[in-house]
């Protein structure tokens, strides 16, 4: 697959067959509207074309929302060379972009500089300034640009469409087994081991802090997770706490005193936590970079009264973990 960071780059060979988008997630809603072009290429022997867009556009045109992403650029690159795309075009998504009319996206883009002669996009594709171009706007003018567009109905499951949007809301919910199945894969993050407190292995569950590398990963909600653990092209299982640590009151190494609670005010940290055990493991792995897969979420994040209480649940949620994950490939 060959990547351009811009449409100008792309220079056309055979006769093309394309999709654009922005592709979060690479779901299964998209795996089906990719195969499509995929297929079609195949049949006919074109050269299949994605066209995305980075920043997301939600960035640059509501840059006040705090908008998290399902993969890095990274992510999002792997995914889609896995599924045959000839090429993928990752254009710069500018305010003055964004104001291109339909007509001029379709004149200008699909036909002129990527002489696009099929272009297959999905049932609620939208765009152009505003998001005013629809597949009825495309298929008024395809006559006059000499192209054909074709919509690809949605992918469900359980009756309902697969949507970035629903992806993300069930990420930040922490229904990670969902979003695995609606993604066709494992829903991963990626970061730098950092060096923690410590608490963990006076526990006897000593724990990798992770500092995720791209800011605009999405991270699932505060919890407990069973977790496939990456380090070195060599994969552990493991569990994963994503949260405040409310016992240790978010901070230090020693438990709330509930007699003291009323009079000990809670000290906020600014972001969720995440750190991992990973299970039969030992080694020095500080600022080392690992992908964690999550698999299945175990329980909330929960305050216990003292050390021993939580020690406890740790040996169960590792029990949990360990069933969960050798039952999984």
């Amino acid at each position: 697959m060959k990547i351009y960071k811009s449409i100008n780059e792309f220079r056309k060979g055979k006769k093309v067959i394309g999709t654009s988008g922005i592709f979060d997630g690479v779901h299964l809603g998209h795996l089906k509207i990719i195969g499509r072009v995929t297929g079609l290429a195949r049949e006919e022997e074109c050269e299949s074309v994605l066209l995305t867009f980075h920043p997301h556009p939600r960035k640059v045109l509501f840059p006040s929302l705090d908008t998290r992403l399902l993969n890095t650029v990274e992510e999002k690159i792997a995914r889609i060379e896995s599924t045959g795309i000839d090429h993928l075009i990752i254009h710069p998504f500018t305010k003055p972009f964004s104001r291109m009319t339909p007509v001029e996206f379709v004149r200008d883009v699909i036909v002129n500089k990527l002489k696009i002669k099929k272009l297959i996009l999905g049932h609620n594709h939208h765009f152009g300034r505003n998001r005013e171009g629809s597949f009825e706007n495309l298929v008024k003018i395809a006559p006059l640009y000499r192209f054909h567009p074709e919509q690809v109905p949605p992918e469900k499951y359980k009756n309902s469409e697969i949507s970035s949007s629903k992806i993300r809301k069930h990420v930040q919910d922490g229904n990670i087994a969902l979003v695995n199945q609606l993604l066709g894969y494992r829903y991963t993050v990626a970061g730098l081991i950092i060096k923690g407190e410590n608490r963990g292995a006076s526990l006897g569950f000593p724990t990798a802090n992770l500092k995720i590398t791209d800011e605009e990963k999405l991270i699932p909600a505060k919890g407990v997770y069973a977790v496939k653990v990456t380090l070195d092209e060599t994969t552990f299982n493991g569990m994963m706490n994503i949260g405040s640590r409310p016992t240790f009151h978010g901070k230090g190494s020693t438990p709330l005193n509930p007699a003291k609670r009323e009079i000990q005010p809670e000290k906020k940290t600014e972001n969720n936590i995440p750190e991992v055990n990973i299970f039969n493991f030992s080694g020095d792995i500080y600022d080392k970079t690992i992908r964690i897969m999550f698999v299945e979420r175990l329980r909330d994040e929960t305050e216990f009264e003292n050390s021993e209480a939580l020690q406890a649940q740790l040996i169960k949620d590792k029990e949990c973990a360990e069933k969960i994950l050798n039952d999984t490939a």
